[in-house]
């Protein structure tokens, strides 16, 4: 009873954090607000307690967010800005667990070299939800928004990759060595994937047979595809490879197969209403578990850390500043030695940093804030060594992840919107001027297939329908399509119904060529990814109410 009630109060409280968002005067970004109510439900007033289990909560809420994320990208877009991707979801990543890490050891020399680089490992990935609750939605260059995206996707993978092998080598069940630790990481990471694609496609198959003699019921579909994401990270987590990268791909290979966008009707529209509206309990229940956790989590450091002859409480909120400043200074460094490569070796396509000013560096840098992902991988630090002793350091190590998350998004929320401005887009999105064309094409191939339909309703009339009333009716669909104001009201009851009739039938070939027309368009890369989403998804409800007005 007491587990139900704490989710009811947590579904409630994200409801209503975001009711407040709205209705406050002054702009504080969704994550900020719904972190501070989940610190104010932990006080003893409200006595709401949450038992944080990482392993339980990188597999709830961690594998069905990720493929929601993933599986709105296409996978050609992730290969066009692959090498901008790989450099900072791998290389950066690696980068900034050595040099972060000895920064840490610097700062802590009583904390050891290899917990300090498990430490940096696990302040290595970046948190896209945080950043979209932060800046908003479209406000970053599309091209800056999907590297920064991609990134958050797959360094959530590497950093907690490369903290399991540095809580490995402290626990003494590994030995350290580069060429090792290199080859178990690529197996980890190519494994995920590659299960993440197989059981995707398994699945993908499966569930069009399932539909073929469920007869399309939506329901049964759209449990199945929900549960989608634990099953894949299961699969690669029980083979000992990344489940967070198998969910990754998992989503991409749904994009990339069409197991959604090939489905009937209701179904698309239904998996869509299902998938936002877990994505927001979702991401909203994982800042308030964050919130719910940093009293508990910053008392008890403290208190630990008043205790301890080698710490200084004093010196230890200084060095959350001091890691944070080292993080950016690695990620603004490793960002200008990739524009200066990109620039003095450009090639036939060059890497996006080539145009890169120096506000979309800055831009790049304080996107980079932590979230829940940091948190939980902490947190999974053990709290003893096989020996029995204290693993060492731990309690410091979660104060300073606690302490850069908070300031990271602090930092977050002040600079990214100076550095926003009005307008920060490298290269124009021409979002208004693909759906001008689209809309233009898409109406061009409506009204030749209402033409056609017309037609065959005059070749075949096998209901009976006067030529007159087909002609006119066609028009008048044909009118709609080319935004005509024409409004024909039916003189009797039978004239209306056969009316509507025929307008249900040519507005529904209308609305399938629109629907053929736009993913032509798409294949010959005429109108992007979000484009084509937001069409489509358009053409759905269009369709959705088409169907329901008989």
């Amino acid at each position: 009873m007491e587990i139900l009630l704490t989710i009811l109060i947590l579904t409630l409280v994200v409801s209503l954090t975001s009711v407040l968002t709205r209705l406050s005067p002054v702009q504080i970004p969704l994550p900020l607000i719904q972190i501070a109510a989940g610190a104010v439900l932990a006080q003893p007033i409200f006595g709401l307690h949450v038992e944080f289990n990482p392993e339980l909560f990188l597999l709830l809420f961690i594998p069905p967010l990720l493929f929601a994320e993933s599986s709105k990208i296409q996978p050609k877009e992730l290969i066009k800005h692959s090498r901008e991707i790989i450099s900072l979801a791998l290389v950066l990543v690696l980068i900034t667990i050595f040099g972060v890490g000895y920064v840490i050891h610097l700062l802590l020399p009583n904390v050891p070299l290899i917990a300090a680089f498990a430490l940096a490992a696990v302040l290595s990935p970046t948190d896209a939800v945080a950043l979209l609750g932060i800046v908003g939605k479209g406000r970053i260059s599309k091209n800056i928004q999907e590297v920064l995206e991609g990134e958050a996707l797959m360094n959530d993978a590497s950093g907690l990759v490369a903290l399991k092998f540095a809580v490995a080598v402290t626990m003494g069940t590994m030995e350290f060595s580069v060429h090792g630790a290199t080859i178990a990481f690529f197996v980890v990471a190519l494994g995920g994937i590659a299960v993440g694609n197989a059981v995707t496609w398994l699945y993908g198959k499966g569930l069009l047979l399932i539909s073929r003699y469920a007869h399309d019921e939506p329901s049964i579909q759209i449990v199945l595809m929900l549960l989608l994401p634990f099953i894949v990270y299961l699969v690669a987590e029980h083979f000992g490879l990344s489940g967070i990268l198998a969910a990754v791909a998992a989503g991409l290979t749904t994009s990339r197969i069409g197991v959604v966008h090939h489905a009937p009707i209701r179904l698309r529209i239904k998996a869509k209403s299902s998938w936002s509206m877990l994505e927001y309990v979702f991401n909203g229940m994982v800042f308030l578990i964050l919130g719910l956790q940093l009293p508990g989590i910053i008392s008890e450091s403290l208190i630990r850390a008043e205790n301890d002859p080698l710490v200084d409480t004093g010196s230890l909120l200084l060095n959350v500043i001091w890691i944070y400043l080292a993080l950016m200074v690695v990620r603004l460094g490793w960002l200008w030695l990739m524009r200066l490569y990109s620039r003095k070796r450009p090639g036939k396509h060059p890497m996006l940093f080539a145009g890169y000013k120096t506000r979309h560096m800055l831009l790049a840098t304080f996107a980079g804030v932590r979230g829940a992902i940091t948190l939980a991988g902490v947190l999974s630090i053990p709290l003893l060594l096989p020996d029995g002793t204290p693993f060492p350091g731990r309690y410091l190590l979660v104060f300073l992840a606690t302490g850069v998350i908070l300031f990271s998004l602090v930092c977050g929320i002040i600079i990214l919107p100076l550095l926003l401005g009005k307008n920060v887009g490298i290269f124009s999105d021409n979002r208004q001027k693909e759906e001008e064309a689209a809309d233009l094409f898409m109406a061009k191939m409506a009204i030749l297939s209402v033409q056609k339909t017309e037609q065959r309703l005059l070749r075949a009339r096998t209901e009976n329908l006067d030529n007159e009333l087909i002609m006119e009716t066609g028009a008048r669909v044909i009118g709609y399509m080319r935004h005509s104001e024409e409004d024909m009201s039916p003189n009797d009851n039978s004239l209306h119904m056969q009316r509507a009739k025929l307008e249900r039938t040519f507005n529904l070939a209308a609305l399938n060529a629109k629907r053929a027309a736009i993913y032509q368009m798409r294949a010959r890369q005429e109108v992007s990814d979000e484009t084509l989403a937001k069409i489509v998804s358009e053409l759905d409800v269009l369709e959705t109410l088409i169907m329901d007005s008989r």
